[in-house]
């Protein structure tokens, strides 16, 4: 019986039966709520997962980058909103390639870009499917509900493009410093795009699909009338920013990474997990309710304080770790520390069971 503790180091660990659990969950609330599930895969960029979760019942994917839409339709997986709002011309000469064979929707969020894309796809068969995304608090893209009916309209008289959707992203939940606020980010977020759809069809543009994303708030905007779907991403492995945010358990983290202790002081202790491991992220969007640099289960005498390359520097009163003992750490945020492994060892609960490929990682080009 092979279990996880005698693996090399760092490893990246996914305990497979809190992952249908987290999972589904996700579904059963869509199902309640009368919605779709169109999960984020850029938080585990696998092929796999990417399975699992469209026999629980999701309705496609949601991707953060053209080369992430390319390993999944090499799978054979369609439905695919590529949230992101591409313009590069070389990259919507690959998009025409891959929409001819794949179900593909696009993100747009400015006229200019539109213009862009409905020149490229003009000698095209079919329209491109796009969908709009608005800005609901994040000021990253997305355009300002009061902006929706004008961008909308100018899609409607592009030949080449198929309005059929808005979208948003409340990243900024992150942030929050109570539920409450969580709250209020998650009512904010499902009213831009309700709001944004109203103000288009009152103007003749019908929209059929009002989706919102955001791993802290899909479980309150899933609930809220007018919302056809949830994008959450993260929600798979959670982490520990879902952890300081109120919204997961530390036993709701799927993802884990084992390390090794290497070298013991007076003062610190060493582990085999790195910048390169675990990442210098201490929270995304703004999230400054982790401490350290991930969370070290069964020893929370042991704080992760700072990493360099190869090395995680704990601090400790008091600990009975020794070198060459193996622990389990929870990273702060599971999304960036998925894309620095090429594997997942999966087990059942500290048995080890099989390997997946992390398929869609790094796709820098």
């Amino acid at each position: 019986m092979n279990v996880i503790h005698n693996l090399d180091t760092p490893s990246l660990l996914l305990n497979i039966n809190q992952l249908e659990r987290n999972l589904d969950e996700i579904r059963d609330l869509a199902k309640k709520n009368g919605i779709d599930w169109r999960p984020h895969i850029k938080t585990h960029k696998s092929i796999n997962i990417t399975k699992m979760q469209l026999e629980k019942g999701a309705c496609g994917i949601t991707v953060a980058k053209l080369e992430e839409a390319e390993t999944m339709a090499q799978a054979n997986i369609s439905n695919i909103l590529i949230a992101y709002p591409l313009a590069k011309p070389q990259k919507l000469e690959r998009l025409k390639v891959l929409s001819s064979s794949t179900n593909i929707i696009l993100a747009i969020d400015s006229i200019e870009q539109a213009k862009l894309v409905n020149q490229t796809f003009s000698d095209s068969i079919n329209p491109l499917e796009v969908w709009i995304k608005v800005d609901s608090g994040l000021n990253r893209c997305g355009i300002k509900v009061e902006e929706i009916v004008e961008l909308a309209k100018e899609i409607k008289t592009m030949k080449s493009l198929s309005l059929t959707g808005i979208f948003t992203h409340a990243g900024h939940s992150y942030a929050a410093t109570s539920k409450e606020q969580i709250k209020k980010i998650a009512h904010d977020e499902a009213y831009s795009v309700i709001r944004s759809a109203e103000l288009c069809e009152h103007a003749g543009i019908k929209i059929k699909h009002r989706s919102v994303g955001s791993t802290p708030t899909f479980k309150l905007a899933a609930s809220i009338k007018g919302i056809t779907e949830i994008r959450p991403g993260n929600a798979a492995f959670y982490d520990m920013c879902q952890v300081g945010l109120g919204v997961a358990d530390p036993s709701q983290c799927a993802l884990t990474v084992l390390a090794s202790v290497v070298s013991k002081k007076v003062d610190r202790i060493i582990f085999d997990t790195g910048s390169k491991a675990l990442s210098l992220d201490q929270g995304a969007h703004g999230n400054k309710s982790v401490v350290g640099y991930g969370k070290v289960i069964d020893h929370p005498e042991i704080t992760i304080e700072r990493l360099s390359e190869e090395h995680g520097i704990g601090t400790f009163q008091k600990t009975n770790l020794v070198i060459n003992d193996t622990v389990e750490i929870i990273p702060n945020h599971s999304c960036v520390v998925a894309n620095l492994f090429s594997e997942y060892i999966l087990h059942r609960d500290g048995i080890v069971i099989e390997k997946w490929n992390v398929d869609a990682r790094g796709m820098l080009k």
